[in-house]
């Protein structure tokens, strides 16, 4: 569980690297989970011998979707919370690209960097996260963007 801070301490930390998540290992039982929920089957996905032989990433790679729905996860344990809160509420999504290709058994994490901390009105402050999906051993990300949420709380 991350540490708790008083609200100052977290607007301290506005430009900097606030948490990293543990690795996750993004296997091809979890990709084809995701296509069953959403339908998407397209062989880059879910047909391995396929995917090795038509395309160039060597077999077969996570949805972007599906690594954009596992920053919840790698937020949730790794991201300082605020003394008094109760609520994180996803407010949206701004500028979500996918860079690299996660192929399957790869495992990534986040890394969030608190870019503004805004009160919308007593109890709420619109955090502003830039998320960058790490894959081990890679240079170049799986996917960066901005992630808003809305911190609700009694007394902050």
């Amino acid at each position: 569980m991350p540490d708790k801070l008083i609200l100052s301490a977290y607007e301290a930390q506005q430009g900097q690297v606030i948490g990293h998540s543990d690795w996750i290992t993004v296997g091809q039982d979890m990709i084809d989970g995701f296509c069953d929920v959403t339908g998407d089957y397209q062989f880059i996905h879910n047909d391995p011998k396929r995917a090795k032989d038509d395309t160039p990433f060597g077999g077969t790679i996570a949805h972007g979707f599906l690594t954009l729905s596992l920053i919840t996860q790698m937020y949730k344990d790794h991201v300082p919370r605020l003394n008094g809160h109760e609520l994180i509420i996803n407010y949206g999504l701004e500028s979500i690209r996918f860079l690299c290709p996660v192929p399957s058994g790869s495992d990534i994490r986040g890394q969030f960097t608190l870019k503004g901390l805004t009160k919308r009105r007593e109890g709420q402050y619109l955090a502003e996260n830039e998320v960058q999906v790490e894959i081990k051993g890679s240079e170049k990300p799986a996917m960066i963007g901005t992630w808003l949420t809305l911190l609700v709380a009694g007394d902050l």
